[in-house]
């Protein structure tokens, strides 16, 4: 009777084994707090996990494998499966996908953006440049036209632009120092304190970034129609972790994405059509620019 249970015993062990190693786990960095611009990253993670009976999971964590500037690195060297990354925060690592955040290229909504994002990143020049580490681009993570707040009088001119201090990265950064203004390339995580400390006296963000970061609850004034472009942050996978996958795993992942970024477009809608609440329960001047015309403000 020993022998019998303990061979029973021996016997389910060997099935949990079996069954704990065929599950699939994934960690993905992101950072910050879970908001608009990472709404499609759990999205996907819910579609796979349901897709595959929790056999395949993403576990998403907010900062607490890499910096943000670093994650691509991480994606390099296997320190975690799946990330997302701007490209303006290492233009020398990804030049392809920089073509997304120059100024001023017309793109004029979340699914536009995602159009010539994903055009791009399906370009063979894009996907061997990110092939340089070790990277799958998978997704986009669209956003609106950038716009900025700041402290003090509103500058609702161009030419007020002259030695404003801003925090805007890739291209955004250059079409400032155009004009005059002093851009920093501070990561999305440092912009509140930079502004806070009078590092900058301005911040060039995407509407989710000011409520998520805090910067709108810094500012006096907002653009309304600056739009000098955005950001391309793409959702990259480690190319030897997607490899590895089943089939039926990499089909329950790429199966997905569009309707994870449907997700995205859904939910930053929504924060679009309360924006103009936001700005008035905050207090904060709504300024438009009239080029070689006089100046609007709005308190909104």
């Amino acid at each position: 009777m020993k022998t019998i249970l303990t061979a029973a015993v021996t016997v389910a062990a060997s099935f949990a084994l079996v069954g704990e190693a065929a599950a699939t786990e994934w960690n993905v960095s992101v950072w910050g707090k879970r908001r608009a611009f990472t709404e499609h990253v759990e999205k996907l993670a819910e579609l796979v996990s349901e897709k595959t009976d929790g056999a395949f999971t993403l576990n998403i964590s907010y900062g607490g494998l890499s910096k943000n500037k670093e994650n691509l690195d991480g994606i390099s060297i296997g320190a975690f499966e799946m990330a997302q990354f701007c490209a303006g925060y290492h233009r020398d690592k990804n030049p392809t996908i920089t073509v997304l955040e120059l100024p001023f290229l017309g793109v004029n909504t979340l699914e536009e953006e995602v159009a010539v994002s994903h055009a791009v990143y399906g370009h063979e020049a894009a996907q061997k440049d990110l092939a340089r580490w070790n990277a799958k681009l998978l997704m986009t993570s669209p956003m609106p036209q950038y716009n900025i707040v700041g402290t003090g009088e509103p500058r609702d001119a161009v030419a007020e632009f002259k030695d404003m201090r801003v925090r805007a990265t890739g291209g955004i950064g250059k079409a400032f120092s155009a004009v005059g203004a002093v851009p920093t390339s501070v990561t999305a995580t440092e912009a509140y304190n930079a502004m806070e400390s009078g590092v900058v006296d301005t911040v060039a963000f995407a509407q989710h970034a000011h409520l998520a970061f805090g910067t709108i609850n810094r500012a006096d004034w907002w653009t309304a129609n600056l739009n000098p472009g955005t950001v391309n942050c793409p959702v990259v996978v480690n190319t030897d972790a997607y490899e590895a996958l089943s089939d039926d795993e990499r089909m329950a992942l790429d199966s997905s994405v569009d309707e994870a970024i449907a997700h995205y477009l859904d939910n930053y809608g929504a924060l679009l059509a309360k924006w103009d609440t936001v700005l008035e329960e905050k207090g904060v001047t709504k300024v438009t620019l009239q080029i070689g015309r006089a100046s609007c403000r709005e308190r909104v």
